[in-house]
């Protein structure tokens, strides 16, 4: 289902994807081993981050709160928002309208 949102949905996937391609070990989330997301090309890398962002923009939907490597992701219902969190430091969020 995803997240309820107002603006177009591609913007947003856009900045998710932006948004968790800053989590260092994202990879972590489809268990990957450092080492294979270090043999892929950028290209390669930029798909499995824009599926990520999708997965979680669904996700999200269900369960506010997702893990992802090192980060956090948080969908701020109260705000309209989706947080992005390393440790308790606020790395960046995504407006949802």
């Amino acid at each position: 289902m995803g997240v309820r949102h107002g603006r177009e949905y591609e913007l947003i996937l856009k900045e998710l994807t932006d948004a968790v391609g800053r989590i260092p070990d994202s990879y972590l989330f489809f268990e990957m081993e450092e080492e294979e997301w270090e043999r892929l090309e950028s290209a390669e890398r930029a798909e499995v981050q824009e599926a990520l962002a999708e997965d979680l923009f669904y996700a999200l939907g269900e369960e506010s709160v997702i893990t992802v490597g090192s980060g956090v992701i948080i969908h701020d219902r109260n705000r309209y928002r989706i947080d992005i969190l390393i440790g308790e430091e606020e790395l960046t969020f995504v407006s949802l309208v």
